[in-house]
Order: C-alpha cells, then structure tokens, then sequence
C-alpha cells in the first residue's frame, strides 16, 4: 500500500527510447506514430505495463499524448502540467503543445506532409478521438494507418513489465446495494429501449460495477482489467484472464455469466453478425468498431449503459459512503491535527508529510488502499494542481508557507478523496484573502439549490465568482464524480467550464473543490466529496430543488479564514459545517485531539 517516492521516469527516456521508436516504425513504413496516454481499457490510471506515454517521454500526468516522427517530436498536456511536463521532459527533444486548445489533431494539420504515414493502435484510440484526427490529416494530406503490432511495444520488447493479474473477488451486496442480476436485468431492458440486442463493454469499471466485483489491475483502484458483452436479456460473456478467476468467482457470476478467456473475444465480436450491437465511442477503442463491422454487425453507437447508472448511487451505497467518510475523517483530523502541533516546529518534508498520512489512515479500519498517490505539497510545489513528491522534489515546509495535501482512501464501503490546505507559521495577508475568496467558492457552489435537469458545467461559475470578482482563477474543473470502491474519477457528470450535457443527479457523488495558484510561490485548493441529493420543496417556492450533502468531514484551516470577508450566511453555513464534523468525528477522538478539534470547529467570529 505505501506509495513510492521514486522518480517513475525522467528526461532521459527521450533520448533513450526515440531511437528505438524510431526504428520500429521505419520498419513497418511508418513516418509518424501518434501515442496516446490512454490504455486498451481508455484508463486515466494505468498498470506500469501500459503506461507508454511515460515511457516513450518522461512525463507521467493523468493526461497527455504525443506524437513522434522520423525528425521531430512533441508532447501534449493541459494547463494541469504545464510546468511538470518541463520538468520530466526534454523539451531539446520533445516540442511541448497545448493538449485542450488545438490539440494533436492542430499538430497534426500543420506539421504533417502530403503522403506522410502516421501509425495509431486501434486498440488505443477511441473512435471520437480518432475522428478528429482523421480530418486533421485529410486536411494536410498525411494518411492515418492503424498499425499491429504497435511500433512502440516493440521498441519497449523485454524491458516491458507484465500485465497485471490481480484475482478478482465478490463485492459484496452489503456495500454494493443491488444484486448483477438485477443490474443486468435492467440494463437489458435499456438495449430493448434502443433497439439494441447486445452492449460490448471494455471500461473496468463498470465491468467491476455491472457483475459486482473487484480486482486489483489498475493502480491504487480495485479494477479487473476486462471486456464483457452483455446481451439484451441480462445474459452475459465475461472475458476475464484465468489466472485472475479465484475459486468463488465462478458461483458468484452464476448461470447468466458465462466465464470466457481473453482468446475467446475476437470469436464472440464475429459471433455478434448481423445484430444490433451497442459501442461507447468515447469509451471503447476503435478496434471493436473495426472488428464488429468486418463482422457484419450493425454498431449502434452510444453511451455506456453501465455509465449512468454506475454514477446514480442507491441508498446502501450512499450509507456506506457516509461511513467510510467518517472513519477516513478520523485519521484525517489526526493528521491536521499532527500538522497544526508538532509539524509546526518540525517543519517536514514533503515526504514525510505523505508518509505520516498514510499512517494514520493505515490505523482505519477497513482500508484496502489509497485512491490515489497523495498530492503533500509545500511551499511553491503548491502550485502545481497535480505535484507529487518524489525523492528528486521533496521540499520541506517552511515559516510563512502554505502546505497543500489532497489525499483519499480505497473502503470497501466507499473511496474518499480530500483537499486541505494548512497554514505552516504564519501566513501573508494575501495567502488568507485568497484563501478565503476560494472558501467563498466552496460554500457556494455547496449551499446551491438547483432544478433538475441542471448539469455541472451550468453550476460551475457559483464556485469561481468570488475569484472572478478580484481577477483570479483556476485552471482546473471544480469537480469530478467519484465511485463506490471504484475510480477516484468518474463521469459521466462533472462540474467544470467546458460543455458537459450531463445532468446532475440524486445520488451522484461529486468533488467540490475551486482552488487558487500563484506560481512558484504557494497553492490552495479545499475539497470536499458531496452527493446530489433528492428534490425538495423549499418554503414558498414554486418547484423542488436539488442541491448537495457534505460527505466529507474535516476541519477548514481557521488561520487562513479572513472572517471580514465572509457573509453572515456564509459564517453560519461554515460553523453548521464544523458543528457537523465535530459531532460525527469527535466522539472517536479523545484526549488532546478531541481538545484541538473542539477548538478547531469553534464558530467563526463575525
């Protein structure tokens, strides 16, 4: 479980393995090679042995791409890593782009020749994603050509680690609150809505979600790596490697699943001849697009019909969330606890701020993982939305600064994900305005009440006024959904500027988290998960609204509050806040960390 601080890649792997790129797709006739971040599975988080955007670069964010060609190279990210991708890449190799404005598709329109080949993996690209690129080299005259065996899995050959074979177990109905077969059931009468007769699913989780199971595949969440196709009468074929199937595997699927092997896919894709299949195109690769249509099926092209669901969370979901939040709220109001004592005079580091964190959560009952490797970042590492320490960055905190920690723990019953950021000393005037500004967001964007039908990206500006209103920003979305024992990052919804058609619903759990960063000199994100609650009436108005219900429970830094700067509506909402936290967090604390917590959840003087 304990994350490793190591550095994972570095400039070097650019002039390492560009050669060696280089040379396999001169052998197959290749002048370019598009490599996206994104696996087989489209995961944002990757097992080692699929992570070739890192390998062939250096750069190792969440998200990316790059493109190689015989003479020249570049890598694409977004504003998250616009300073990291210059640390981790060799930019006298590598040409750094804009992955949102543009894109490779830009890239590929203005830099590509008359005739020029450029490789993809079918199995890597999604047909969206494909498209556009497809028109940007028509536009330049290139030829797109999809390539098997892709160019850089050869190059990488034996220093390539193994796929991962975590078993896959039960989850159980006490956490998962509806059985597969109902599950399934339903879903199946959604194909028939369509006028579909089967689904093909490759996403992990909602593999994971749909048969109630969990694995171990993708790094810090308890996903299978897998593909499954379900049929519209709730049957189901599972491809699942052998080594993988634990012995109550086969019980728990029951009849209605039949147990497959990976070799056995490519068969049941040309099996599905002549019927109405349903594809994701977002989510699945081109290559089930090209394998059902040489197949003669007719793809019916749509959205995963596990996605929607999968977000809605029932009741037991819902309660066990609740649950998981207040253990994980225990160990994190030790830790704030830790940081606003005795780290005070010890001034960590970096790494000893993670570490001490996940020690604390190690003490929770119930904890299986991290849900991700936590962000602990001090001074102006801070300012990187996305930094994590590594033995090469560890910065130790220091008088006057700010320390940023955005951490989450993997439950049985539930996956957390929280934001905090501390004062260490004290802080500038600037550092407390600002922070509060982002509090102002926060408490918005919380106490909001909307109609149904309202999706994130209409509510995402209530989070970002206060900033607006003094010139400021972030370039981050403010939130993103979150699963039950499954991805720290889940769609379909989520609350940012960019178009999202998705709306919000009872049951979703989503981040609240606006943020500020002024570069090289200190970060403040806070972050709390909430759910969509169900409509109610409010007095005297005319229809029910939605609105959020805090899941996480954690103290906000009083020293970086500017009390002046808040409303009398929002003091009273942060105190029912901390009213709460104290309430259902206190009566597991004792001693001295009771004592602080008491203090820290003090109302806020007007």
């Amino acid at each position: 479980m304990r994350q490793s601080f190591k550095e994972s890649a570095d400039p070097s792997y650019g002039s390492l393995h560009l050669p060696r790129i280089r040379a396999a797709m001169a052998a197959q006739g290749l002048d370019g090679l598009l490599v996206p971040h994104e696996d087989e599975h489209q995961n944002e988080y990757l097992p080692a042995a699929n992570d070739r955007l890192a390998w062939a670069t250096g750069f190792t964010g969440s998200a990316g791409a790059a493109i190689v060609m015989a003479d020249r190279a570049a890598v694409f990210v977004d504003g998250r890593y616009t300073i990291q991708v210059r640390a981790q890449v060799d930019t006298s190799l590598f040409e750094i782009c804009d992955l949102v404005v543009g894109g490779v598709p830009a890239w590929v329109e203005a830099n590509t020749r008359p005739g020029q080949v450029i490789g993809y993996d079918p199995r890597l690209h999604s047909p969206d994603a494909l498209g556009h690129l497809r028109n940007a080299a028509i536009r330049s005259g290139a030829i797109l050509k999809p390539v098997d065996p892709n160019p850089l899995d050869v190059a990488w050959g034996a220093d390539r680690p193994p796929q991962p074979t975590a078993p896959v177990r039960p989850h159980a109905l006490d956490f998962a609150g509806e059985d597969s077969v109902a599950k399934r059931a339903r879903l199946g009468e959604g194909l028939v809505a369509k006028g579909a007769e089967a689904a093909v699913l490759t996403a992990p989780a909602s593999i994971a979600w749909l048969f109630n199971v969990r694995g171990g595949d993708v790094s810090r969440t308890p996903l299978p790596l897998a593909q499954a196709i379900l049929n519209r009468d709730g049957s189901a074929r599972l491809f699942l490697d052998p080594v993988k199937v634990t012995p109550e595997l086969p019980a728990w699927l029951g009849n209605g699943v039949r147990l497959e092997t990976p070799a056995d896919l490519p068969g049941a894709l040309a099996e599905l001849k002549g019927k109405v299949v349903l594809v994701d195109p977002a989510q699945s690769p081109a290559f089930y697009f090209d394998a059902l249509e040489a197949a003669g099926a007719q793809v019916l092209r749509g959205e995963d019909p596990c996605a929607l669901p999968r977000a809605c969370k029932n009741p037991v979901e819902i309660a066990g969330s609740r649950s998981a939040h207040v253990r994980d709220g225990v160990a994190l109001t030790r830790f704030l606890h830790w940081v606003a004592t005795e780290a005070q005079a010890l001034l960590p580091d970096e790494i000893e701020v993670a570490s001490r964190l996940e020690a604390f959560r190690e003490e929770v009952e119930g904890l299986s993982d991290l849900s991700f490797d936590t962000i602990a970042a001090a001074q102006g590492n801070a300012a990187l939305p996305h930094y994590h320490p590594t033995e090469k960055t560890n910065t130790r905190t220091a008088q006057g600064s700010l320390l940023l920690v955005d951490s989450g723990g993997q439950y049985p019953d539930g996956t957390t994900d929280v934001t905090r950021t501390m004062a260490i000393g004290t802080p500038s005037r600037e550092m407390c305005e600002r922070f509060t500004l982002v509090l102002k967001g926060h408490l918005a964007l919380a106490a909001l009440r909307f109609p149904a039908g309202t999706t994130g990206s209409a509510v995402d500006a209530f989070a970002r006024a206060a900033l607006w209103s003094r010139g400021l920003d972030y370039d981050h979305g403010t939130g993103h959904g979150v699963g039950v024992f499954l991805g720290v990052h889940e769609g379909p919804h989520r609350i940012a500027k960019a178009p999202n058609s998705v709306a919000l619903q009872p049951g979703m759990i989503v981040s609240n988290e606006p943020g500020y960063y002024k570069e090289g000199a200190y970060g403040i994100r806070i972050e709390n998960l909430q759910y969509v609650t169900s409509p109610r009436t409010i007095p005297g108005g005319e229809r029910p609204m939605l609105g959020f219900e805090a899941l996480t429970l954690a103290p906000i830094d009083r020293t970086l509050i500017l009390p002046d700067l808040l409303t009398a509506a929002e003091r009273d909402q942060l105190d029912a806040y901390h009213a709460r936290v104290l309430a259902e967090i206190g009566p597991h604390l004792d001693g001295p960390v009771r004592d602080w917590l008491k203090a820290a959840c003090a109302p806020i003087a007007g």
